[in-house]
């Protein structure tokens, strides 16, 4: 079960009125309503400024009964570039081919029996896609955790927009109740019926690794002749040097012949698309503002649904609503060993009081006659600390520690109040359980209404709340303990994240300028965009230059 500071028990009321709007966020952009708790309402939200009115109420009366989606179109980041007109041109287009495509509909039913009549492995021509023709991306269920898993939908979804694919999920009894539908009065779940079940978990004779693999010596020629129209492909942490082959822009003509592509993946792999020179031009011109990818395809995707929506309204009304500023601490420990609390404690504190200036520093016996002066005064700034992290430890040492201590503040008007917040501690993590995955989401949101935010290294929750908030986050470095005292192995606690876009663990080879030498011998030309993340030496980030 998992743990809140607040009645979870409680049912949420239809509207969620915040006493401080003003406060509650820093822009104010359209607010929209979409029937039947829909998410394509970010069209209008991140395309028009205030004033707030509802647009898609005025086009639906009475139609619209998602709770989130009449409060949370604002968000708490002063950073919100609009999209381009050109991406906000793409979306609507793959609306109207979603609608068109959707889970049993005619075009859907005939594209995929279409398909799955030919024999497993059987040497058939590919059913070619034609304009008129439906074809699809299906993200299968994942393995890892929501931050992962958040992160390859988005690149999945801007994959299908490359490729004119409509994307669908098969979440599985864990994730399906965690966001609204992405499009008006549609869905992108995958059939629950077994017909369609067996046959995307069916024989791996349709793999594409392995369909790379058995043709050698020419890749490009069994997709063209000989291959499937329904393939498996995986690019999740530990996929092999066929596997990689997808990013080849050869492969990627072929593979515009299949119909289905049935995707495993735990990565944010968008990166590695804008090296890709087939896919670059129509890309750019989605994404003049290369920090942009996944807040506006984030936003766009992942809304909370009523019930979580719910539990992040609640906590926010009552822990964060009222405070001058919001500080988000996402706290993650990849080993305890190499990291222990203690250690952990003290590399938190040194960024956030040091080397981020976030937090004030603490009274000491030098200035407690100054402390004891200003504590007769009133609180001048209130700060409201979340703290996100699998253990409690973090958040009760921080509470106790500036509750115990008063701020030693340098101002003239009083003391800096902090006090620390947390909305859940599930000590383990259970990426395969329901109640679990909530609980990931609503720190996720609440996350990314905070003014400015600590992250942990390597961590894709910290990846996926930072790109939803439009924030730069100040990244915590992996701590080395040969060090002591919170330092690590470059000398800082933390770093500042130099865009809020994710890092790609785990790309094929690259050399910082250029794409190095591709794993189907091919030397390909590279992006300035595209740079070595802070936190992971080998991975990629999109920045502006």
């Amino acid at each position: 079960m998992y743990t809140l500071n607040f009645n979870s028990s409680e049912t949420a009321p239809e509207e969620f009125q915040f006493p401080k709007t003003r406060r509650l966020f820093k822009s104010t952009f359209v607010a929209t309503t979409v029937a039947a708790c829909t998410a394509a309402s970010l069209l209008l939200i991140i395309a028009f400024p205030i004033p707030p009115i509802n647009l898609r109420e005025e086009l639906e009366p009475g139609k619209s009964s998602c709770a989130s989606r009449r409060h949370c179109h604002k968000s708490s980041s002063s950073y919100h570039k609009p999209p381009s007109p050109y991406l906000l041109s793409v979306l609507r287009d793959y609306e109207q081919r979603h609608k068109r495509c959707e889970p049993l509909t005619k075009s859907f039913n005939r594209s995929f029996f279409q398909v799955s009549s030919s024999p497993v492995g059987a040497n058939h021509q590919p059913s070619h896609v034609d304009d008129d023709d439906c074809s699809y991306v299906v993200f299968t269920r994942p393995t890892n955790g929501l931050g992962n898993r958040m992160l390859s939908m988005s690149s999945a979804f801007l994959y299908a927009l490359l490729t004119n694919r409509v994307l669908l999920v098969d979440f599985g009894p864990d994730m399906t109740h965690l966001f609204s539908e992405p499009v008006p009065n549609s869905t992108w779940l995958f059939p629950e019926d077994s017909r369609f079940g067996n046959r995307i978990y069916g024989s791996k004779v349709d793999d594409f690794g392995s369909l790379m693999k058995n043709n050698n010596n020419n890749h490009t020629a069994v997709l063209a002749n000989n291959s499937s129209s329904f393939l498996h492909v995986n690019l999740g942490y530990g996929y092999d040097d066929y596997d990689k082959l997808f990013y080849s822009n050869e492969v990627q003509d072929g593979l515009q012949k299949v119909s289905w592509l049935i995707l495993k993946s735990d990565q944010y792999f968008v990166p590695y698309l804008f090296l890709m020179s087939g896919f670059r031009a129509k890309l750019d011109r989605m994404f003049p503002d290369k920090e942009t990818v996944f807040h506006h395809l984030g936003r766009y995707l992942f809304t909370p649904s009523d019930q979580a929506w719910g539990l992040i309204a609640r906590f926010y009304d009552a822990y964060l609503a009222n405070a001058d500023e919001r500080i988000g601490l996402q706290i993650r420990v990849l080993d305890t060993k190499a990291s222990p609390t203690a250690l952990v404690l003290k590399q938190v504190l040194r960024c956030a009081q040091k080397e981020a200036q976030i937090l004030p520093p603490l009274a000491t016996k030098q200035n407690e006659t100054a402390t004891k002066k200003l504590a007769s005064k009133k609180t001048s700034y209130n700060k409201a600390v979340l703290v996100a992290s699998l253990s409690s430890e973090f958040y009760v040492e921080l509470k106790d520690m500036f509750w115990k201590r008063a701020s030693a503040s340098t101002g003239s008007d009083g003391e800096v109040a902090v006090g620390f917040h947390q909305a859940s501690h599930e000590e383990v993590q259970r990426s395969n359980d329901g109640s679990h995955n909530m609980m990931a989401w609503v720190d996720i949101y609440l996350l990314s209404l905070c003014d400015v935010l600590v992250t942990s290294g390597w961590s894709t929750f910290g990846y996926v709340a930072q790109g939803l908030g439009g924030l730069r986050p100040w990244i915590l470095q992996i701590p080395d303990t040969k060090y002591g005292g919170g330092e690590t192995l470059w000398g800082n606690a933390c770093r500042r994240a130099v865009s809020m876009e994710p890092c790609f663990h785990f790309p094929p080879s690259y050399d910082g300028n250029k794409v190095g030498v591709r794993v189907d011998g091919e030397e390909g030309g590279g992006s300035p965009s595209v740079v070595h993340c802070e936190d992971v030496g080998g991975g990629l980030k999109l920045v502006n230059v």
